[in-house]
């Protein structure tokens, strides 16, 4: 086996290893709104910070907690089926039915905090020192990249966009 292929082999049964240990536990917790640091010091497997960092993030995208593009405002929920109908000879042909979905799509809040974080150190680090030490935790623990990306609106994000940095 080659050099590459022994680190790739090596990486993934890291992984692998990681997850099955600890990457259920992780998930569970940050849908619970752990701060990544919490989670880390409550897991039973020693799980290093950055790799509890990149599964709650990527378990964020996963489910919608955090997108990387704005969330379409007019997002319909209908759904179309149809119904088999017949005529007064007996004929058989189907209608299509529009079936009212659920109108309740999530609100996000635009989080820029990689990009204000870049940029101007100080002033973001006396933010943070306004918000609670969850909070607080909660903005340093995850990755954010230099780009905005959209939260949902929940009850830690609820108060950020009053907030000016």
């Amino acid at each position: 086996m080659s050099y590459l292929g022994e680190k790739y082999f090596e990486k993934a049964l890291a992984d692998f290893t990681v997850d099955f240990a600890s990457g259920g536990a992780i998930r569970v917790m940050a849908d619970k709104g752990y701060p990544v640091e919490k989670i880390k010091e409550k897991l039973a497997f020693p799980t290093p910070f950055e790799k509890v960092r990149e599964i709650v993030w990527q378990h964020y995208l996963d489910t919608k907690v955090i997108l990387l593009e704005e969330p379409e405002k007019d997002v319909s929920t209908d759904r179309v089926s149809y119904e088999k109908v017949q005529d007064e000879y007996g004929r058989t042909s189907f209608k299509q039915v529009v079936i009212p979905g659920n109108k309740a799509v999530p609100e996000y809040v635009k989080c820029d905090f990689g990009k204000r974080k870049y940029q101007d150190p100080d002033k973001f680090a006396k933010w943070l020192a306004t918000l609670s030490k969850d909070d607080r935790d909660y903005i340093e623990g995850l990755p954010w990249p230099l780009q905005p990306v959209w939260h949902i609106k929940n009850e830690r994000m609820k108060m950020l966009p009053e907030t000016e940095l």
